[in-house]
């Protein structure tokens, strides 16, 4: 697989993951879900999940199953998270390194294709879901809701470096806008 392609998602979803709805999921029959939890579930500094994004979670689990798999090694705020979600997670995921990502596929039970990559960065979650034959889908950033200045700093200069590259951000299958 090329760079182009790995570093392509196969869906761009406007807005937050809280725009991933359950008629998404079956319109691409995915029936798991990995989640990166830095700036994809929650802002970077919180540390509780919002009651949006509880309410997010019990619809999207009468649907999919649902995985947290993270870089961060905080125990403290990731296993926090994830407790008051009730979901599993694992910590320290390298992404993109395909290890923890394929240990949460397998306790999922699923098969990889079933499954998406949900992320808002290009070069650890898309590229990781994409290295695996996952499904991958890139979300905006979840910020603060007082930043004043929208900026994503990283994300922009992924962006920038994968068009150099000759990946430009555009999703294999569609944008999906709600």
């Amino acid at each position: 697989m090329s760079w182009t392609e790995l570093l392509q998602p196969d869906l761009i979803l406007e807005g937050s993951i809280l725009n991933l709805t359950p008629d998404i999921l079956q319109q691409y029959q995915l029936k798991g879900l990995v989640l990166d939890v830095d700036e994809t579930l929650v802002p970077i500094k919180s540390t509780a999940a919002s009651a949006q994004l509880q309410q997010w979670v019990e619809e999207i689990r009468q649907v999919a199953a649902l995985w947290l798999v993270s870089n961060n090694l905080s125990d403290t705020r990731i296993g926090g998270i994830a407790r008051s979600l009730q979901l599993p997670y694992i910590l320290g995921a390298v992404k993109p390194s395909r290890r923890k990502l394929r240990q949460a596929v397998v306790a999922m039970n699923l098969p990889v294709e079933q499954v998406a990559m949900v992320g808002d960065r290009l070069f650890t979650d898309v590229l990781a879901g994409n290295r695996l034959g996952m499904f991958t889908i890139l979300v905006e950033p979840m910020v603060e809701p007082d930043a004043a200045v929208r900026f994503y700093p990283i994300r922009n200069f992924e962006v920038l470096v994968s068009q150099f590259i000759g990946a430009p951000l555009t999703p294999k299958k569609q944008k999906f806008t709600k």
